[in-house]
């Protein structure tokens, strides 16, 4: 049992565990949070924008979804906030053995 815990603790398994569980337990709310909330005040800030998501922009025939891009954008730097702030408060970065 030794020997297993010291290889998930040097190898890093435990950051990459909290890592993936965060990402996946906080993506549905993290997209309601931009779809629902953020996206629609953005929206609103900008002229002629009734939804962020559905924003692009016509070039010949061609559309160029800016605002989905932006809404993905948001999504990624959120989770990125949560995982990092969770993982700081819980400590979970102290788990790791630090090899010498």
């Amino acid at each position: 049992m030794k020997g297993f815990l010291d290889f998930i603790r040097e190898q890093g398994v435990v950051g990459l565990a909290v890592g993936f569980i965060l990402g996946g337990a906080v993506s549905k709310l993290v997209a309601s949070l931009v779809g629902d909330i953020i996206s629609p005040l953005l929206a609103s800030g900008l002229k002629n924008i009734e939804n962020l998501q559905g924003a692009y922009l016509q070039v010949g025939t061609a559309k160029i979804m800016w605002g989905s891009f932006v809404n993905v954008f948001i999504d990624f730097v959120v989770i990125a906030l949560v995982v990092y702030f969770g993982v700081k408060l819980l400590k979970l970065d102290r788990l790791d053995k630090k090899k010498a």
